[in-house]
């Protein structure tokens, strides 16, 4: 009788435990309806902006400048210059956020929220709207080969 009754158990807790045909079928179409879904793309490309965006606001608060050397563009802006004077780019820029007083700067703009203007994620939104004259401090990250990139800090 114990014998039989653990032998019933055992083939209850395989037949359940298995998946049926139909459940593969439903898992499967489920699976390809979030492929051809362009707003499951969407989300996927706004929890990775999101990541980025933690991570690089992190590097900025403990001021790592390897991490964030590592995150932005090699031709990262941080002057937009006027005619003569000319923008500056690449190297330098940690020494000059230092001189400038500008890493708590830095931080309250990466603390608004980001929107997409062009091929860039901008803050603060403002930037963004044209029927805003905003000419302070903004920040821009864009994909550069499939991941994100801190591009620029400008004011003006």
């Amino acid at each position: 009788m114990k014998f039989l009754a653990s032998l019933l158990l055992v083939a209850a807790v395989l037949v359940t435990g298995c998946k049926s045909t139909e459940q593969r079928a439903r898992d499967k179409k489920a699976t390809q309806a979030k492929k051809e879904d362009p707003k499951l793309g969407q989300e996927t490309a706004e929890m990775d902006f999101q990541a980025f965006l933690g991570r690089l606001r992190q590097a900025v608060r403990a001021r790592d400048m390897s991490i964030l050397a590592a995150m932005m563009t090699s031709d990262f802006a941080y002057v937009m210059g006027s005619s003569e004077e000319g923008d500056r780019k690449g190297d330098g820029v940690f020494q000059y956020w230092d001189e400038q007083g500008l890493w708590p700067e830095l931080e309250g703009i990466l603390s608004e929220k980001f929107v997409k203007k062009g091929e860039f994620m901008v803050a603060p939104p403002q930037f963004a709207n044209p029927a805003v004259e905003y000419d302070g401090y903004r920040a821009g990250i864009r994909r550069v080969g499939g991941s994100w990139k801190f591009a620029y800090f400008v004011n003006g």
